[in-house]
């Protein structure tokens, strides 16, 4: 109860600091009181990608994977700050970690798109089943089906696609347009 109350102030102060290295003392000291990961790890994180500074983002993250291993939100965050310090492999092995914790589709989709970006299509498209699976919706399935079309399987594919259309607005109508954007890796309006 304590410690709540003073991670609260400690946010506050941050809060009227704003992005003077004030908030960046006050949040650092609202994450040592925290007793459990949650918003001021999310903030110093923020505010040191904000600052631009990414190795000092990676480094609050690190350390909060270290203090709460078993978080799933603190293994997102490290991959995040590792994407903004350009460290793609370290990144893609701290969303596969959060998957290992919990089945999170924000998770599967950074890892898929890791996997896309280093060519490895089947591995993108397992993770995006596994986005979709997790609750990733339309997003997820469309970028199922563009890794498996990638991969080579034309009909799973085609399957991710048809289940795709039945989750977008019009999307019985906008199939056929989705089919040959597909195939020019164009991504289609959601609307």
């Amino acid at each position: 109860m304590v410690r709540d109350a003073l991670v609260r102030f400690a946010l506050r102060r941050a809060a009227r600091a704003g992005a003077a290295p004030r908030a960046d003392f006050w949040l650092r000291l609202a994450c040592a009181w925290s007793p459990a990961f949650g918003p001021p790890f999310a903030a110093l994180i923020e505010l040191r990608r904000a600052r631009e500074d990414r190795l000092g983002a990676m480094s609050a993250a690190q350390a909060a994977t270290r203090r709460f291993p078993a978080s799933a939100a603190a293994w997102m965050l490290l991959g995040q700050a590792y994407e903004g310090a350009f460290r793609m492999k370290e990144a893609l092995a701290a969303y596969e970690q959060a998957l290992v914790l919990e089945e999170r589709a924000d998770a599967a989709l950074a890892a898929g798109e890791l996997y896309r970006r280093a060519g490895q299509a089947a591995e993108a498209a397992a993770r995006f089943a596994r986005a979709y699976a997790a609750g990733g919706g339309a997003e997820a399935l469309w970028r199922n089906a563009q890794a498996l079309f990638q991969a080579g399987d034309e009909r799973a594919a085609e399957q991710a696609l048809t289940l795709w259309s039945t989750l977008v607005p019009r999307g019985r109508e906008r199939l056929s347009e989705a089919r040959i954007e597909l195939r020019g890796g164009a991504k289609p309006h959601a609307g």
